[in-house]
């Protein structure tokens, strides 16, 4: 009840005994959890337990809260002192219950020294064994949480705990399927841009086999991606030209490229995090997602910068996972069927998102 109520008398008198039998119930088990983290300082503000109307709308740092920085700090030091995920999200879908959890670290701490990186290593394989034991089927590394160099896309939890009986998902067979069909039909050629990842090789990889040349504007990235042995003599080249208005981009790409880019060039994102926007000329789609079914219940949040409703692709991946009840992991090197995965998505009621022209 809010505070008012109880100040001028007007309390409902049931108010205590509900939140006292509520305490007793039995907490609910979760079929499918999305582990993600905070991003910057103040998105704690954003999550559906912060302010219900921020939550509603796509993750944008706001003016106004730069005169709650003190407060913002005091949570900095609470996330810090706090050493457990919490939940910030409970959804159903058909016969699904799913939980979002969040590691209580931010982005910039990802970054850091190896002191770092293992002490939210640590808390990933924490919520890795709560989710198993609370009997989830499937888990869903979100975000930073699936870093190559944190945890080798998830393998390292398998390798750890080999008793696991929950299935580890990074999403990257559905990631990549996003990112192919955001791509106009009659393109012929696309310039790549970004760290060469698990992602980027299954993207190029399907590419060249649907006879799409990819243009590499690093020779490091070239070097890498020439790595993939399904990859032909021509289907990946190296070259100076900017000329091509599609671009498949992920972490690494500057300003300066950007700006180098011709009038009207649409900017597809590989990588989970978006590029900053730097041209006004330019179309930016968003970082792979799909649009969610109506049927998906108390999605009543935006997840990070996206709309409403729509969710992450590597969200969309764990709860496909389990809905087809696959008894496999995706993590490590390995990738699941981009066609299976995109077409059981599809069957599910997800949809894929309009690519901005």
């Amino acid at each position: 009840m809010p505070l008012y109520d109880y100040v001028y008398g007007t309390m409902d008198k049931s108010t205590d005994v509900v939140y006292q039998t509520s305490l007793k119930r039995q907490e609910e088990s979760p079929d499918v959890v999305h582990l993600t983290h905070l991003t910057t300082a103040d998105s704690i503000y954003h999550l559906q337990l912060g302010f219900a109307s921020m939550a509603s709308k796509p993750y944008v740092s706001r003016w106004y809260l730069m005169v709650m920085w003190p407060v913002t700090f005091w949570s900095v030091i609470m996330t810090w002192v706090y050493g457990h995920a919490f939940v910030s999200e409970r959804n159903t879908f058909k016969k699904l219950k799913l939980q979002s959890w969040v590691i209580p670290r931010y982005k910039i701490e990802f970054l850091l020294t190896y002191f770092g990186r293992n002490d939210i290593s640590e808390l990933i394989e924490e919520a890795v064994l709560e989710a198993d034991k609370k009997g989830a089927k499937v888990l869903s590394l979100g975000l930073l949480n699936q870093k190559e160099e944190l945890n080798m896309n998830g393998e390292l939890y398998i390798q750890w705990i080999p008793q696991l009986r929950i299935k580890i998902v990074d999403g990257s067979s559905l990631v990549a399927a996003a990112v192919i069909h955001s791509i106009p039909k009659e393109t012929a050629r696309v310039i790549f841009r970004g760290k060469v990842s698990k992602v980027a090789h299954a993207v190029v990889s399907a590419l060249c086999q649907k006879g799409i040349q990819v243009i590499t504007l690093h020779e490091d990235e070239y070097m890498k991606l020439k790595q993939n042995e399904k990859l032909l003599g021509t289907d990946v080249v190296l070259s100076e030209s900017y000329s091509q208005k599609i671009w498949l981009v992920g972490d690494g790409l500057t300003e300066r490229e950007q700006l180098q880019a011709s009038k009207g060039t649409i900017f597809i994102p590989f990588s989970l995090y978006p590029p900053r926007k730097v041209r006004q000329d330019c179309y930016y789609h968003t970082t792979p997602a799909m649009m969610v079914p109506k049927s998906l219940e108390n999605l009543n949040s935006c997840e990070n910068w996206l709309e409403r409703r729509v969710m992450s692709a590597v969200r969309v991946a764990g709860i496909v996972h389990a809905l087809e009840g696959w008894d496999v992991h995706e993590c490590g090197n390995s990738v699941f069927n981009i066609d299976k995965v995109w077409e059981a998505a599809l069957h599910h009621g997800f949809r894929p998102l309009a690519v901005p022209t």
